[in-house]
This record gives structure tokens, C-alpha cells and sequence, in this order.
């Protein structure tokens, strides 16, 4: 018998799901997860972890609740750890209690792991504070997917103070905020829609009871949608700090390996962007490949780091064999900041840096430094150019180019991730090619595509795909072009 966790994970934006959540979900073995649940919620489960979908579109459901709950007993009963990946909190409107009290009934292990709630979270980052004091003292929750059937006091609400919260009540807000005028609330009340709230696709309208739902109409706004009635609506033009933010409405695919990701990433989100990674590439080590070579470890002049994942696999590769670095002799070279900062993190500090990540500007920096004579080591991918080799060996060096890894195509594991993407970064030719077999030509063309460099474009524009190149070729070229790009209103 295995266990099963009723797991939260917030509103949308990935950095609300708690750590708890994603500590979780790493055990896990199978994962169940909704359409709210997130883009990268499943980037912190395991490579084995079988993944099921089981969202709910509205008016067209995937699976009932009923087989929902079927597919949780009978996946724990074959002895997995069962993560059921909900959006928001399992016990707010999630239907978790229905779930918990089946496992229950079956005598199955199960523990409840809570979300980050949308109907505090998206006013949060509306600019709506759910209390506030000498305004509202007190705040209400309801669900509002049928105002009809709802077991509901509407002379009671309509008398309340304090802030009213209607989640998944799009399709009924006339008849919620006509229950709310009929019963005494004064059609002047503030009102307000959060439309896809903490996520790049947020849009937000204002109004009274009387206007919000022509409102929300004319913008076409759709679900999932929350509701917010009271005086606190009126702060949202002071204090909607998300929206003010630089990349703010832009969903940006990071496509590197998961690996070397989340560097990325992290300044992507920290300027509003919500991030979507699609880990085109696997990283598949062949650092024994190194065998032959440690006895000459410490006659090289020069050791050639290429990437940060020859960096890692490298240092990793002599750890394991208990290599002592002190008996390295060589002068450092890297590539690009990111591959020196990564040197750097193995108490390294590199002789010589190419400021781009390209070859042709490391090698520049290398000629004016080698020898005739010299040895060289450049670890490197199984895929990579042979330029540096070829033009090292002009030079008169002996050069060892030892395969240490491979670049293996990866997978989407959420279906859906790609839908909302606006933009697609793409740091090298394999994940052009890679992204290509995964997604197809069709689907990229309609996103705005950024290279990191020319070589990277090269293999973009061999694809008829069109896109943007940016300036310098690394991290920070890329959050530059973006925000340029930004700043220039192009279209997404």
C-alpha cells in the first residue's frame, strides 16, 4: 500500500507553492495535477515520476471527480506515492475533503499539504488588500459557480462589512451582484475582477455592482476569474506593485537544460516575467571518458572550459576519483561569465575569460597566451563545434578534446505549458532543434523567438523561424534584449 499527499500549490505563480510542496513532490511516484495547478509545478518531480492529467476545462471535463478519486486509490494501492497537485489550497473549494474522505474510507495513508489560497494571493497582487483597518474588519469567502443553487443568506451577505471574495463566478456575475443590490448593498459598492491573477495572463477591471459586469464583458475576460466586492477595491491603483513591474505580462520559455535553468530563470521572475521552462535538453554524462587521461592531468598548460556543463561534470568527475586539484598546473580558460562563474564556485579563479559565450571570442583571447608546444585539454559536449580544437592546433599545441556528455532531447512533461507562452529563448542550435521535435515549427513561429547569439540564429533562421538576436551573448543579452524589446511594445 503506498501513501498519497493532497498537495496545494498557490495560485499560479510558481514561487507561491511552499517548500514543503516541493519537497514532496521530489518522493512522489505518480503525480496527479490540475489545470490551475501551474506551469512548473511538475520541474520539481523526479525523472520517473509517472504524470497524469486531470484538469478541468470549463464545460469540458477531462475526468470526473468520481474518477479522480478511483485513479488516486488505485495508483496508491499498487504502491506509489501519490501526489494530487491542486491548485490554490485542497480545502478551499478544491474538492480535497471529498478526496481525503475516499483514502480514508479505503484505509489508505494520506497527509494534506496546504496552498496558498487565490482568494488572498490574487488580490495581493492586484493591489487589494483583503483587510484593511477602519475599512474592512472581517472577509468572506464564497464560491460562486452557480448563484442559483448557492447555500447562501443573500440579505445576510449583503449586510456584511467586511470584504466579500466570489472564486470560479464569472459565468454568474450578474447573478451575484444582482442578489447583492436586490438584498440592500448599494449598487455603488467597489467591485472588482482579477482575471488569471499572480500569472503573466493577470488583467484586472474596476467598477461598482452595477457596472462590473459590463465590465468584465467588454474586456472578454474569461475564466478563472475571482470576484472582490468593498471599499478595499479602491486601493488597487496605489498598490498594485505586480503589474508595475518591468516584464510583467510576458511568459517567457526558458529551454535549457535543468541544469542550467534556474539562474535564468530567477531573473526572469524577479522582473515580473512568469517563467515556463521546457528542459529541452538532458544532460547525459560520459565523464569516464576522462579515464585516459588523468595520468596526464597535471602536465596541461591549459585546461578549456566551454560550458558550465563541462565545468560541472569535469570537477565532479575528479571528486569522485579523489583527484586533488592542487596538483592541477594548468591555466584556467572559460567561456563566457556564466561557465567562469561556475569556476568560480569550485575555488578556481580562471586565467582568462571571453566575455561572449561564443568560441571565436574565446579563441581570441587564447592566441595572444598559447605556445607552440603547449598542451591543451578542452572537455567538452560530444555535439560541440570543433573551431577551438582546429584552430588550437594551428597555433602548434597538442590538444586533447575528450567527450565528457551528450545532449539528450528532453520532454514536456505538462502538456499545456507552452499554450501561454510569449516568448522563447533559445541559448545554443540544439535547443532549436531539440524544441522543434518537441513542440513543431508550427507552434514556435507563433511566439517571438530570441537567439543568444549568431550561431544560435543561424540555426533558427535554417528553420524559417524568425527572430531577435541580442548584443552580448549570455544571461544578461538576453534579459537586456528583453527588456528592450519590451520597452519597444512589441506585440506577444
Amino acid at each position: 500500500m503506498g501513501k498519497v499527499y493532497l498537495i496545494g500549490a498557490g495560485p499560479g505563480d510558481e514561487g507561491l507553492m511552499t517548500v514543503k510542496a516541493a519537497k514532496v513532490l521530489k518522493e512522489c511516484t505518480a503525480v496527479l495535477y490540475d489545470r490551475l495547478s501551474g506551469n512548473n509545478v511538475l520541474k520539481h518531480i523526479n525523472e520517473e515520476c509517472k504524470v497524469f492529467y486531470c484538469g478541468k476545462e470549463p464545460g469540458c471535463h477531462y475526468k470526473t471527480q468520481e474518477e479522480i478519486n478511483d485513479m488516486i486509490v488505485s495508483l496508491s494501492k499498487e504502491g506509489h506515492i501519490v501526489g494530487r497537485v491542486k491548485g490554490g489550497d485542497p480545502y478551499v473549494f478544491g474538492r480535497g475533503g471529498e478526496e481525503a474522505l475516499r483514502l480514508y474510507e479505503e484505509g489508505i495513508e494520506f497527509e494534506v499539504i496546504p496552498g496558498v489560497t487565490s482568494a488572498i494571493s490574487v488580490l495581493n497582487y492586484a493591489g487589494i488588500p483583503i483587510t484593511h483597518r477602519g475599512i474592512a474588519q472581517s472577509f468572506h469567502v464564497f464560491t460562486g459557480r452557480s448563484s442559483k443553487n448557492l447555500d447562501i443568506s443573500w440579505e445576510s451577505v449583503a449586510n456584511l462589512k467586511g470584504t466579500l471574495v466570489f472564486l470560479m463566478g464569472l459565468k454568474n456575475i450578474e447573478g451575484i451582484t444582482n442578489n447583492l443590490i436586490s438584498n440592500g448593498m448599494d449598487e455603488n459598492t467597489p467591485c472588482a475582477v482579477i482575471m488569471r491573477g499572480t500569472t503573466s495572463k493577470q488583467k484586472r477591471v474596476t467598477g461598482n455592482l452595477k457596472s462590473i459586469g459590463d465590465k468584465v464583458r467588454e474586456a472578454g475576460f474569461t475564466s478563472p476569474c475571482i470576484i472582490v466586492v468593498g471599499k478595499v477595491v479602491e486601493f488597487t491603483q496605489e498598490l498594485g506593485w505586480y503589474e508595475k513591474k518591468p516584464l510583467f505580462g510576458w511568459n517567457v520559455c526558458v529551454t535549457r537544460s535543468k541544469e542550467q535553468a534556474k539562474s535564468l530563470s530567477d531573473k526572469l521572475l524577479n522582473l515580473g516575467a512568469e517563467v515556463t521552462e521546457i528542459n529541452s535538453i538532458k544532460i547525459k554524462s560520459t565523464s569516464s571518458n576522462l579515464q585516459n587521461y588523468m595520468n596526464k592531468l597535471e602536465n596541461y598548460d591549459y585546461i578549456v572550459f566551454t560550458s558550465v556543463n563541462t565545468v560541472n561534470i569535469f570537477f565532479d568527475y575528479l571528486k569522485e576519483r579523489e583527484f586533488d586539484i592542487r596538483k592541477l598546473k594548468a591555466r584556467v580558460a572559460a567561456i563566457g561569465r556564466a561557465t567562469e562563474s561556475s569556476i568560480k564556485e569550485r575555488g578556481i579563479i580562471p586565467d582568462i575569460t571571453a566575455g561572449e559565450f561564443v568560441a571565436e571570442e574565446l579563441f581570441k583571447c587564447l592566441k595572444s597566451e598559447v605556445q607552440e608546444g603547449d598542451k591543451v585539454l578542452i572537455p567538452c559536449s560530444r555535439d560541440s563545434r570543433q573551431y577551438l580544437y582546429e584552430e588550437l592546433i594551428q597555433c602548434g599545441c597538442q590538444v586533447d578534446r575528450v567527450h565528457i556528455y551528450y545532449p539528450d532531447i528532453g520532454e514536456i512533461v505538462n502538456v499545456n505549458s507552452f499554450n501561454d507562452v510569449d516568448i522563447v529563448l533559445f541559448t545554443s542550435p540544439s535547443t532549436v532543434r531539440n524544441m522543434i521535435k518537441m513542440v513543431g515549427i508550427e507552434e514556435i513561429s507563433k511566439k517571438i523567438c530570441v537567439a543568444i547569439g549568431p550561431i544560435t540564429e543561424k540555426e533558427l533562421v535554417k528553420n524559417n523561424i524568425e527572430c531577435f538576436v541580442c548584443d552580448e551573448y549570455c544571461n544578461e543579452g538576453l534579459i537586456k534584449k528583453l527588456l528592450q524589446l519590451k520597452e519597444d511594445n512589441i506585440p506577444t
